[in-house]
């Protein structure tokens, strides 16, 4: 079905001309399609999220609804497969997929993958997800910024403001420690229901303060009260991406 999806995607895109974007790809098999659109020059981009890239089907408990997602999870091969797709360059992005909910429509107690909600929670350990993955596939903290915060908002025509440090842009951006050692706990997750499948995971890197447009906003596990979000207005064109 994920094949399927994306085939029809791509050919549109490339019968009418349009720029489009692929989420959450999960299977390695459509890396050779993509790759052949990519050449022929068809506007395309595709992101992958954390979970293909750090979680393999081999290793998810019988009934462990917390770690279903649409599109599943795939085997080991697969995500090797797609960190190779990382690598060179083929993907653009990596994204949370971020999707809460509650242990209801999880169906934890039954374990009914069938019935259970499809997505996972991980907004709050994406930095520390990636970053452990990355150091175990030869990359570095340079290629972290490129796949979630430059190709990001250079998807969405922010990246004139947002995506780097540097001059004229907005100060987004956090003071962690990579070195540090976090132990994924209940106690810890800020979303309102506590699943998520990386509970009891030891991941690198805390983050110690987050600053968005030069304010502290987090400090040492705690949130600044007053909220200060804004309208951002983007200056997208079909030749951004």
């Amino acid at each position: 079905m994920e094949i399927n999806a994306i085939k029809l995607i791509i050919e549109l895109a490339r019968n009418y001309n349009v720029r489009v974007h692929i989420v959450h790809l999960s299977t390695a098999d459509a890396l050779p399609i993509i790759a052949e659109a990519k050449k022929d020059g068809v506007k395309l981009t595709v992101e992958t999220c954390h979970h293909y890239l750090s979680i393999k089907n081999e290793d998810i408990p019988e009934k462990a609804t917390q770690f279903k997602c649409t599109p599943p999870i795939r085997d080991l091969t697969n995500l090797n497969l797609l960190w190779q797709a990382i690598k060179n360059g083929l993907l653009d992005m990596v994204v949370s997929d971020h999707s809460p909910c509650t242990s209801d429509l999880k169906c934890l107690e039954s374990g009914n993958f069938m019935q259970a909600w499809g997505g996972i929670s991980s907004l709050q350990f994406d930095l520390s997800l990636f970053w452990t993955q990355v150091k175990q596939h030869g990359l570095s903290i340079f290629d972290i910024n490129k796949y979630m915060t430059y190709m990001p908002a250079k998807l969405v025509g922010l990246h004139n403001v947002k995506g780097q440090i540097a001059t004229n842009y907005d100060a987004d951006f956090v003071i962690w420690d990579p070195h540090s050692i976090i132990h994924v706990e209940p106690e810890m997750i800020q979303h309102k229901n506590k699943i998520t499948p990386y509970l009891g995971k030891n991941l690198y890197g805390k983050v110690l303060k987050t600053v968005v447009r030069g304010h502290v906003v987090y400090d040492n596990e705690k949130f600044v009260n007053k909220p200060n979000g804004k309208l951002i207005q983007n200056v997208i064109k079909d030749e951004i991406i």
